[in-house]
């Protein structure tokens, strides 16, 4: 808010009142305030599009399980169909457009992938959260599609992008993703690594195909128009074009650091001092 209107003054009645969790139910109940929140399942419940985060209560207990009333988008795994499901999610430079074959806008196929994956149990996620003022919190969270799009996003990169853009990319997503859970959408650097972000899925599109079964998710198939996956070269089969007498070589010259040590430093040296050099923690623990 601070961003879009900096002069702007909030108002926070129950921070400024010092009010308590019961405090609060108290109020809303002596005024007449429709909430759904009672003594009795006192959660703090936030929810948009992506997913439900629930807090409070006896969640504040780390040690002990959430318990069922705290869901309300997931089924309880045990008792979510036996048979799996598949679904098949397609990606435009890195945008999932497409479910099962049909384009859908963002909203409608959230929506979707929330009642599908939320019906078989996927998308419970129960964490302790680090927030920027230096607590820990418990927090629990049901977001079904949100957990199905980001395993078949990922699968599809890993398709797509190099090993080095991998790396890099994950490094991005992480400050990324902690600016936008501190509320610095609309900083400059956030400007930037969206930028980034964009450039790196110009080439992140295809389809994977996932299934879902008792709570669990994972990828049951891959294609891509440009995906550095190549057949021809991964296979072990007659079809094989790898050039393997290139091997030796790169074999060669990616030892010869290795073999430079061994023969100025460790030539003439127990296996055990080779040990000790190599691992001098191991030799301080003793």
């Amino acid at each position: 808010m601070g961003a879009l209107a900096p002069d702007i003054k909030i108002i926070a009645p129950v921070r400024e009142w010092r009010m308590t969790r019961d405090d609060e139910i108290e109020y809303a109940t002596t005024h007449d305030i429709p909430i759904p929140i009672t003594a009795a399942s006192p959660y703090s419940i936030d929810v948009n599009l992506w997913g439900r985060s629930i807090e409070a209560g006896i969640l504040e207990d780390a040690w002990i399980e959430p318990p069922e009333d705290a869901y309300l988008w997931t089924v309880d795994p045990r008792h979510a169909p036996d048979e799996p499901a598949y679904v098949e999610i397609e990606f435009k430079r890195g945008i999932p457009i497409a479910m099962n074959g049909v384009a859908m806008g963002g909203v409608e196929l959230i929506s979707k992938m929330n009642d599908l994956a939320g019906a078989h149990g996927v998308g419970r996620i129960d964490t302790i959260e680090n927030r920027l003022v230096g607590i820990k919190s418990r927090e629990v969270y049901e977001a079904p599609a949100g957990v199905v799009l980001h395993l078949a996003h990922a699968e599809m990169e890993k398709m797509t992008i190099t090993k080095e853009q991998a790396r890099f990319k994950a490094r991005v997503a992480s400050e990324f993703a902690d600016m936008v859970y501190n509320g610095l959408w609309f900083s400059a650097l956030h400007q930037d690594l969206a930028a980034y972000i964009a450039s790196s899925q110009r080439h992140v599109t295809g389809t994977i195909r996932i299934k879902m079964q008792k709570g669990m998710a994972w990828v049951a198939g891959r294609q891509a128009p440009k995906a550095l996956y190549d057949q021809a070269l991964a296979t072990y089969d007659k079809g094989d074009q790898f050039d393997h007498s290139a091997a030796v070589g790169f074999i060669h010259l990616w030892g010869l650091p290795l073999r430079t040590q061994s023969r100025i430093q460790w030539i003439g040296q127990s296996s055990d001092e080779i040990l000790r050099l190599t691992a001098p923690e191991a030799d301080e623990a003793k």
